[in-house]
């Protein structure tokens, strides 16, 4: 079975916290301090609200919403939680991604969410009608952070993190 990664998305605190407590699954980070909170659970009291910053939890597949697809960037912090529970990602407001297409007639999936790509490394294949292969190559070394599966036209669109 292949679960999920989890997305935290930064939103306002009155979106993760009321009253004291988490009103959803959420993360709250104030300076170098990460407080995982689940649903209902108080908000520790060494957390100033002010000067702290809310990231609640969203649905995966929703990630490309939090990405300009026309300039590559971020468009708010987000984390993500890969399935193993221990590596996470985290992305901030601007942060630039490889946004890399892979359109053919049959498409093969070979680098998955959470692996590093480097430069000159296939990513995807795809197979023409003629029955070619074609592998292709991402232009920067990178981290693969989302796969979204276009449903009205049969391809899938990378979003790779490059490293520096």
């Amino acid at each position: 079975m292949e679960r999920m990664p989890r997305l935290y998305v930064e939103v306002d605190a009155g979106e993760c916290v009321a009253e004291g407590k988490a009103a959803r699954d959420c993360v709250v980070i104030q300076e170098n301090v990460e407080v995982w909170l689940k649903k209902d659970e108080a908000l520790p009291e060494f957390i100033e609200p002010e000067r702290a910053k809310f990231l609640a939890k969203e649905v995966y597949d929703r990630f490309y919403l939090y990405v300009d697809r026309m300039e590559g960037r971020m468009l708010a912090d987000v984390i993500l939680v890969l399935p193993d529970g221990r590596t996470r990602i985290y992305l901030k407001k601007g942060d630039e991604l490889l946004i890399l297409p892979v359109e053919g007639y049959t498409k093969t999936i070979i680098a998955n969410v959470g692996n590093r790509v480097r430069k000159g490394d296939a990513f995807a294949a795809v197979t023409t009608r003629k029955g070619e292969v074609h592998y292709l190559k991402p232009p920067k070394t990178g981290t693969v952070v989302f796969i979204d599966e276009i449903t009205n036209r049969p391809h899938y669109v990378y979003y790779i993190l490059p490293e520096e």
